[in-house]
């Protein structure tokens, strides 16, 4: 076991240590603004009481509800109509972007043809990195209102109970579930850029993974892991398409823009807030569907932006902000583009959204796409007068210019060669950590604008 690990253990042993001595007493849990209603969450004020079943403990300290992780659901897996994942371990493998004392997450049955159950749960940190193995110290017995079993609701989601754990920023975690029975169409995330496992049998306790002899790209059923926070006031999420899915990233290794953008605000935050001015403590999420679009529905590419920015954007624990970089698939997947008038204003429906719930917007603008089989002259004049309604102000509160920031000085219609993954639309790992290296963190804090009566 690495070093870190051994930190990751001492820290659960003082927890668990603290959970014993104050069995007997109940113990709020700060949820600072709540985290929407409809949301299947708890809300504000809520306590959890100390000393539950075995395997399972509530939250021991005060904090905050934050995102450390999430994955917007994209559709149902093709191949699972039938069987779904009956009978087989799910242990799906996530990354914080910021650490806790306690921990809940969200399992999503949104594409599902039947009410799926599920009843088996765990969440622990992984032993090491690119290994289903689980640190024994942090491996916890997740319930779902009290009960082992959690029956989902086809097109329904369900939040697991609070559970004392320390998660640590920058680690791996194990979220394991055990299905009996299939509920048709799996909802998963295709594009994880991260290898999850899976067991044929209930295996959600085995911290060795030995059981675990399948691997998968995808993650299953699980969209969102949040902590109770001492590092973080809010939730930043990114909202985005496959670039900001990070699809050409190295897999494994977590350089996906907001990734780095976490990792930023970390540093900033750990250097007394001095880098890039004013830091505000957010937790990043990546609600990046590749494929997705402000306007249009895909069965296998998610709901349009227009369609899911309530749930993957709003319904986020203490949401603050939200950097949207949306709008290229519009311009890719239109036979006939001629302006931009629809795009901005579906961009200008999810601003007006996040205002009314005091959500701070930034706008990025969309980055060069020639070379590419879908670039045209019709479509690149497109993305151009969208990047200009963007840069003019009045839409976002902020703007990031990512299209300034990738763009060949000497064919701004092209990314640069250094920034390019090779199929003229995607960022390189490189080119990835220029975007976030782009965003001006100062701009992340603040209200935002009032909202548009």
């Amino acid at each position: 076991m690495t070093a870190k690990h051994h930190g990751y253990a001492l820290l659960a042993a003082i927890v668990a240590l603290v959970v014993g001595v104050s069995a007997a007493i109940y113990l709020g849990v700060a949820s600072g603004d709540g985290d929407g209603s409809g949301s299947g969450r708890r809300s504000a004020g809520d306590t959890v009481a100390a000393g539950p079943a075995p395997g399972n403990a509530a939250p021991v300290s005060t904090g905050v509800w934050v995102g450390a992780w999430a994955a917007a659901p994209a559709g149902g897996e093709p191949g699972t109509e039938t069987h779904g994942m009956a009978g087989r371990t799910v242990r799906n493998v996530v990354h914080t972007g910021v650490g806790g004392t306690s921990a809940r997450i969200t399992l999503s049955n949104l594409y599902g043809s039947r009410p799926l159950t599920v009843t088996h749960a765990t969440l622990a940190v992984a032993a090491a990195d690119d290994s289903a193995a689980a640190d024994p110290a942090t491996l916890r017995r997740l319930t779902f209102g009290g009960a082992t079993t959690v029956v989902v609701a086809a097109g329904e989601q369900a939040v697991s109970d609070a559970v004392a754990v320390v998660v640590p920023h920058d680690a791996d975690i194990l979220v394991s579930t055990y299905s009996p029975a299939s509920a048709g169409p799996v909802t998963y995330h295709p594009r994880a850029r991260q290898t999850s496992y899976v067991a044929d049998g209930e295996s959600t306790e085995d911290v060795t993974g030995a059981s675990f002899t399948a691997t998968s790209v995808y993650w299953r059923y699980l969209t969102a892991l949040d902590v109770l926070s001492n590092e973080a006031d809010g939730t930043l999420v990114a909202f985005g398409d496959s670039i900001t899915d990070g699809v050409t990233s190295t897999a494994g290794e977590n350089r996906r823009w907001p990734d780095v953008l976490a990792g930023r605000l970390r540093t900033a935050l750990a250097a007394g807030g001095s880098v890039d001015g004013d830091t505000p403590r957010y937790g990043v999420v990546n609600q990046g569907i590749s494929g997705n679009r402000v306007l249009v529905d895909d069965p296998l590419r998610g709901a349009g932006g227009i369609h899911r920015f309530d749930r993957d954007v709003l319904d986020r624990p203490n949401v603050k902000a939200v950097v949207v970089d949306l709008g290229i698939n519009d311009i890719l997947r239109d036979p006939n583009p001629t302006g931009p008038q629809a795009i901005v204003a579906g961009l200008r429906t999810l601003v007006d959204r996040a205002h009314a719930r005091g959500v701070r917007v930034v706008g990025a603008t969309l980055t060069p796409f020639r070379g590419h089989r879908g670039y045209s002259a019709a479509r690149e004049r497109v993305r151009q007068q969208v990047n200009a309604a963007i840069r003019a102000g009045g839409l976002f509160d902020e703007v990031v210019d990512f299209d300034k920031a990738l763009r060949d000085p000497y064919d701004p219609r092209s990314l640069r060669s250094e920034y390019d993954s090779g199929d003229h639309l995607h960022p390189s790992d490189r080119g990835y950590r220029t975007m976030a290296r782009t965003v001006d963190l100062s701009e992340l804090g603040g209200p935002a604008a009032p909202a548009r009566l």
